[in-house]
């Protein structure tokens, strides 16, 4: 691991650093400033959470547009684009000065943080690694257990020292003077394997470029969805309730924000045993188990319990996103290509930011009508174990597929 590391270091590096900063538009950090918000412009639980489901979903519509410039423009010309219009997105989060201007900002967080910065990352990543996809993918994805573990109490820190707008101005600034800057130089050199061109050539499989067109006709494609959808509404929802559910179960406020670096080292010790294990048996090999955690992580947060509850469910959400954050990049290449890749992941991305959407806002208005979140969270459960049928019935079809070079 290290030896590949030391090969690879700039690429490694430079999607690391694009994960870590699309945090700026992930909803564990946008939601720290809701109360604020909310105080500001009056809105109840329901009201704020429809507005952050409209943006979201603005968002995803324009990622498949957007997205596919991936396939179209250099990585660093794209880096260097999407993390400016980010921090801009950032610093008008911060002085929102009217509603309006709030969901313009939420919406550009949304489709530049959450949406093209992860997409950059793993887009390249899939095409520049093939034989040790895998082992990349996983260790480019810790970025996003990178953020969770350092930002949100990096905020808070500043938060509670100077106000939410000082974290706001510190996460552009950061993104601007550091992360920009050694994005662009680790991207601007693409990848030439170091001695292992052949060896890629010979250990993996030919696999034809599936145009987005044939993707959208593939059955077991829309199966899938329903897998890439289940971390990113749950995980979602989850985040964006942290205050209410603190405050249901009588949990410390702190709380949340320290049990998310038991799940940000859950996600990494997973993502990078998951990582090994894509690379020995295939991607679709994992399919049916990432989950299960997931489902007992619902049914854990369905009953109240003491602080330890927390920490069990964030233990079971890192085991489940660790599989997961590897899995789905290196699973798209693996089973259509590359050449199309950067169109083919958008729609995967823009299905996953609509599923983030939807958490908010579906859950805080049923919440709003009485149907508070243990009882969603029961459903939710049951949900992961019907898809996670649904997984594994992809799983052999796929396998069977790329056995007999249906491409």
């Amino acid at each position: 691991m290290l030896a590949f590391i030391r090969h690879n270091f700039r690429w490694i590096a430079g999607g690391f650093a694009l994960t870590y900063f699309s945090s700026l538009g992930q909803t564990y950090f946008i939601s720290a400033s809701v109360s604020e918000w909310q105080a500001a412009f009056g809105l109840s639980h329901g009201q704020f959470g429809r507005l952050y489901m409209f943006a979201t979903l603005a968002s995803a519509l324009c990622l498949p547009i957007v997205g596919r410039l991936v396939d179209l423009v250099p990585p660093h010309r794209m880096t260097a684009l999407v993390a400016s219009v980010l921090a801009g997105a950032a610093l008008l989060a911060g002085y929102a000065s009217s509603l309006p201007v709030l969901v313009i900002a939420v919406f550009v967080l949304r489709l530049f943080g959450q949406g093209m910065m992860t997409h950059i990352a793993l887009t390249t990543t899939g095409r520049w690694f093939v034989a040790e996809r895998g082992r990349a993918v996983s260790l480019v994805v810790l970025g996003h257990q990178g953020g969770e573990a350092t930002i949100p109490l990096a905020f808070a820190a500043l938060t509670i020292a100077y106000g939410y707008r000082a974290g706001w101005i510190a996460a552009a600034v950061a993104l601007l003077v550091i992360g920009l800057p050694f994005a662009y130089w680790c991207y601007r050199r693409p990848r030439v394997p170091h001695g292992q061109l052949s060896t890629e050539k010979m250990t993996s499989p030919e696999v034809r470029s599936w145009t987005r067109r044939e993707v959208l006709g593939d059955p077991i494609f829309w199966i899938l969805l329903t897998g890439v959808l289940a971390p990113a509404f749950i995980g979602t929802t989850i985040f964006y309730h942290q205050n209410y559910l603190t405050a249901l179960n009588s949990w410390p406020p702190q709380l949340f924000a320290s049990s998310l670096l038991v799940m940000a080292l859950t996600t990494v010790g997973f993502a990078l045993l998951v990582g090994a294990a894509v690379d020995r048996f295939g991607a679709t090999s994992v399919l049916p188990f990432f989950l299960l955690p997931l489902s007992a992580a619902c049914f854990a947060l369905a009953y109240s319990g003491p602080q330890i509850t927390l920490f069990v469910v964030m233990v079971l959400l890192g085991i489940s996103y660790g599989i997961s954050s590897t899995l789905f990049g290196s699973l798209w290449p693996e089973i259509y290509g590359l050449a199309n890749l950067g169109a083919v992941r958008s729609i995967t991305v823009a299905a996953a930011v609509l599923a983030t959407a939807a958490g908010p806002g579906l859950t805080g208005t049923l919440i709003d009508r009485g149907v508070g979140l243990p009882t969603q969270m029961i459903f939710f459960g049951l949900y992961c174990l019907l898809a996670a049928g649904g997984m594994t019935i992809a799983s052999v079809s796929l396998r069977r597929r790329l056995r007999l070079g249906e491409q």
